[in-house]
């Protein structure tokens, strides 16, 4: 998943930083580069969604480290080497340390909402797997890099939505783990991320589809590669996205147990992003020459219907 370019306004500054500048910053680019999870963010209290644009912000400024244009530039010890700094620039931030903008909304948002460091040292692991992994031979393998690439993103965030207070006094047998809802979430999104993007993934040389399920619908790497729309690979495409659905079904067991505020618009991100694999099947499976997406109407039509299903489910 590409996530674009860097913005300037988030790189080191000597200059004082203003908190509320820098989360605008973070604002305008959840916006610009992630258009159907920033409306689900716009349902959230003040303080949260600002927590969540700016974790959204850091996720982006990993990924770039690998997916960017000036990153396929670049040889692969180079690459590296980045990742390497990013790291210990993530563990200076945690200690405190800040170098610009992002590290200072960051540090704000952990000060509000503490969380471990593992999630983030993980997702910078899944940008180390594209160093070296370009096919994914089971769908165990892809399943480790999708934790560690989108999974992470919902143990980053499930401090900032909160749960509800009825969680812990819940029976164990009526309360799943939270954490095992959250990575579900982040999981299923890139599964579908992987899906839309068959056609980009190809042109770097990546197919993420795992080779067992390729060799399953005797459609081939080639074939692939070249765009063949057959019965092979509508076949094939049919399985990944009930694949992808079973994982959003996974997470939506925990939604219950969010806190109140953080129910609706979680809900509503789910929704949406899982109607870009009915977009998918629209499109009848040709993600090679079109790209699947929700429309902004039925953007709009979901946010009631979200709504509703997040007062009584």
């Amino acid at each position: 998943m590409t996530l674009g370019s860097s913005n300037p306004s988030m790189m080191n500054t000597k200059a004082p930083i203003s908190l509320d500048n820098a989360y605008e910053v973070c604002r305008k680019e959840t916006a610009k580069w992630a258009k159907t999870f920033y409306l689900g963010t716009l349902l959230l209290p003040a303080e949260k969604r600002r927590a969540i644009w700016a974790i959204y912000v850091w996720c982006r400024r990993t990924d770039e480290l690998m997916d960017s244009p000036d990153a396929m530039k670049r040889p692969v010890n180079e690459l590296s080497n980045r990742l390497d700094t990013w790291e210990e620039r993530t563990k200076a931030m945690f200690a405190g340390e800040i170098a610009n903008e992002l590290d200072a909304v960051m540090a704000d948002t952990l000060k509000r909402f503490p969380q471990s460091i593992q999630p983030y040292l993980d997702m910078i692991q899944g940008q180390r797997m594209d160093l070296s992994k370009t096919r994914y031979e089971t769908f165990d393998e892809l399943e480790l890099y999708c934790y560690r690439v989108a999974g992470t993103v919902g143990l980053m965030t499930q401090g900032v939505m909160g749960l509800d207070p009825a969680y812990t006094t819940a029976p164990w047998s009526q309360a799943p783990d939270p954490s095992e809802a959250a990575i579900a979430l982040g999981i299923a999104n890139q599964l579908t991320n992987i899906l839309r993007d068959v056609g980009e993934d190809r042109g770097r040389g990546r197919i993420y589809i795992p080779q067992e399920d390729l060799k399953r619908f005797d459609y081939s790497e080639s074939e692939l590669m070249a765009g063949v729309v057959n019965h092979q690979w509508k076949e094939l495409m049919a399985f990944q996205l009930q694949r992808a659905r079973e994982w959003f079904s996974k997470s939506e067991a925990g939604i219950r147990w969010l806190s109140g505020d953080a129910r609706w618009p979680v809900w509503t991100s789910l929704r949406l992003y899982r109607g870009i694999l009915n977009a998918i099947e629209r499109l009848d499976y040709d993600v090679f020459n079109n790209r699947a997406y929700v429309s902004r109407l039925a953007k709009i039509a979901e946010l009631p219907l979200s709504y509703l299903i997040a007062q009584t489910k």
